[in-house]
């Protein structure tokens, strides 16, 4: 058995940042638990341009910024422990690990959750029709081209229109795979504009197909082919293909946070956390796309950074208050994080409260309610767009009453 001051479950950007900003304390002792062979998380295998604009104010690519994000924790003195899976708990803030050194028990101060977020395969979306190679994620087909530097087929149908549906594109594009169709079941695509037009030029030259989905697979023993629907004509097409990419479509993993019993939020599928970043565990915080699955790298890192000086005040003794006031969200709007408000305690991360929504308002009107009466209106300047996170300052619950009942967010 073992002990530290600070455990983190998870070696990508949000724990890694955490890990530096809080091993800077020469005073505390800081793990980074992480069950890949390398730490950096999904930035690792993501090899374009685009990275640690928020958090590090430059524009690199993935790899680069996991790199620096790895380096960065490691010089400010925190160890971190590859190829160590936490399997579960042994107690409030002890954890259970296996590693290539065999099993052993850790108890921490503190424990951050910084498990992240994962696409749905296949599988998990009941697409029926063949069984054939030839079908990913972007995270699969990332590992395989940039880690593996392993070939896949040469015309791809990509299914979402994410951002990182675009990122999928650049990788098949790296690996000489056209990408002929890229299939959405919203009315427009859900990334940023600038990306969809980018997307149609003669570079990337990707068709979108909006209000369709996909219904069959086909081939074998490599897949020859998707039957895509129109969702309002419900006319059928097959689009000939050898390789189908599913992207989006986020879970949390979330798997510790529920085997240790922790409140999960029925929206975001993650843990109840307040705007301090705590569970519903003493001493047990999390970040990251395990909370708002799913947002940018830099955003998930940014909670690192927030959630350090929480962490620092519970080590220290501070205990919040024990009355919160529950903050949800009313359709087309999915979800919202943090979800539990408590006097004295910070704003969230960058003031902000992160929000889903399942249909594209251009304007946004954003109304907060709270016993029958409206304590915060705010018109954005930036839609609300399914397949992205939908920002709102936090301070449009200033006015919330703290003994008061649920606020609920509503456009």
């Amino acid at each position: 058995m073992s002990s530290t001051d600070v455990a983190i479950i998870g070696g990508g950007p949000a724990g890694l940042t955490a890990a530096a900003a809080l091993a800077s304390d020469s005073t505390l002792n800081v793990v980074v638990l992480e069950r890949e062979s390398a730490a950096g998380g999904i930035p690792r295998h993501s090899d374009h341009p685009g990275y640690g604009m928020r958090d590090m104010k430059t524009f690199i690519s993935g790899p680069a910024y996991a790199r620096r994000l790895v380096a960065n924790a490691a010089a400010a003195g925190a160890a971190i422990r590859t190829n160590t899976m936490v399997t579960g708990w042994a107690g409030d803030r002890s954890l259970d690990l296996t590693s290539p050194s065999g099993r052993e028990r850790l108890d921490a101060g503190a424990v951050i959750l910084a498990t992240g977020a994962r696409e749905r395969p296949r599988p998990a979306r009941m697409i029926p029709g063949d069984r054939p190679a030839g079908v990913y994620t972007t995270g699969h087909l990332q590992n395989v081209v940039h880690l593996k530097h392993g070939t896949v087929g040469r015309r791809a149908v990509v299914v979402g229109a994410e951002l990182v549906s675009y990122s999928a594109v650049l990788t098949l594009k790296h690996a000489g795979c056209q990408t002929a169709l890229m299939t959405t079941e919203y009315r427009t695509p859900e990334s940023y504009a600038v990306f969809n037009l980018a997307g149609r030029t003669p570079l990337l030259g990707v068709d979108i197909a909006t209000r369709t989905r996909v219904t069959h697979i086909i081939g074998k023993p490599v897949v020859e082919g998707v039957e895509i629907e129109n969702l309002d004509t419900g006319e059928r097409r097959v689009i000939d293909c050898d390789t189908v990419v599913f992207t989006g479509d986020w879970i949390p993993d979330h798997e510790l946070a529920r085997s240790g019993g922790l409140d999960i939020d029925p929206g975001t599928l993650g843990p109840v956390v307040d705007t301090a970043l705590r569970t519903s565990r003493d001493g047990v915080f999390a970040i990251g796309n395990l909370l708002h699955p799913v947002d940018t790298a830099d955003i998930a890192a940014l909670d690192g950074r927030h959630v350090a000086a929480q962490v620092r005040r519970y080590l220290g003794g501070h205990r919040p208050a024990q009355d919160g006031i529950r903050i949800q969200a009313d359709a087309p709007l999915r979800w919202v994080a943090p979800t539990l408000l408590r006097p004295g305690d910070p704003a969230p991360a960058r003031g902000r409260l992160l929000l889903w929504t399942d249909a594209l308002v251009r304007v946004p009107k954003v109304v907060a309610r709270q016993d029958g009466r409206v304590i915060g209106r705010k018109t954005l300047p930036w839609p609300a767009s399914p397949g992205r996170v939908f920002r709102v300052p936090s301070s449009i619950l200033r006015a919330a009453d703290p003994h008061g009942g649920t606020v609920t967010l509503s456009l």
